[in-house]
């Protein structure tokens, strides 16, 4: 086991705002294991999902298993990047209570995207085919309504990547 630290890595941005290409980015370092929750959600609950209510109640039961799959993995010495939504402060709430179980240190790396270019990523996104969830343009503006950005009060170590792309 190696003496270095393990990290579990979050990941807080809007859909499209590229959180699972920093996800691949992160899971390239060696000792590290990536948990994307939407292959999760897909290949356990694609034919149960058609809408936000059967979202929140799959997402649900998949975090309560997950959760001390993790725990395990951090206190083995494994780093985790979580490729899940820590978009709210119940999210966020829910990877807390990992942490609170581990010794480990964490990240929590915020996108900060302008929506309009979140919405033309997630047009070539669709265009490609290759995520498993193609959300529309209302339900990436129905679902951002939710979007609650940390806060320093929250207590994460916070690394901000800002992308300052023109359209």
């Amino acid at each position: 086991m190696s003496s270095t630290i393990p990290t579990l890595h979050l990941l807080c941005g809007k859909i499209a705002s590229g959180k699972s290409t920093l996800t691949a980015e992160l899971g390239r370092t060696a000792g590290t294991v990536v948990i994307a929750e939407d292959d999760w959600l897909n290949g356990l609950y694609s034919e149960e999902m058609s809408s936000m209510s059967d979202y929140m109640r799959c997402m649900s039961k998949f975090r309560k298993v997950m959760a001390p799959h993790v725990v395990s993995l951090l206190n083995e010495g494994i780093s985790v990047v979580l490729d899940f939504q820590a978009n709210t402060i119940a999210s966020r709430d829910w990877m807390r209570s990992i942490l609170e179980r581990t010794k480990a240190a964490h990240k929590l790396h915020v996108l900060d995207v302008a929506d309009e270019v979140c919405i033309a990523r997630l047009h070539a996104r669709n265009a490609q085919g290759d995520h498993p969830f193609a959300a529309t343009e209302e339900q990436f503006r129905k679902i951002s309504e939710h979007f609650v950005a940390p806060s320093p009060e929250e207590g994460f170590n916070i690394v901000l990547h800002h992308v300052d792309t023109k359209l």
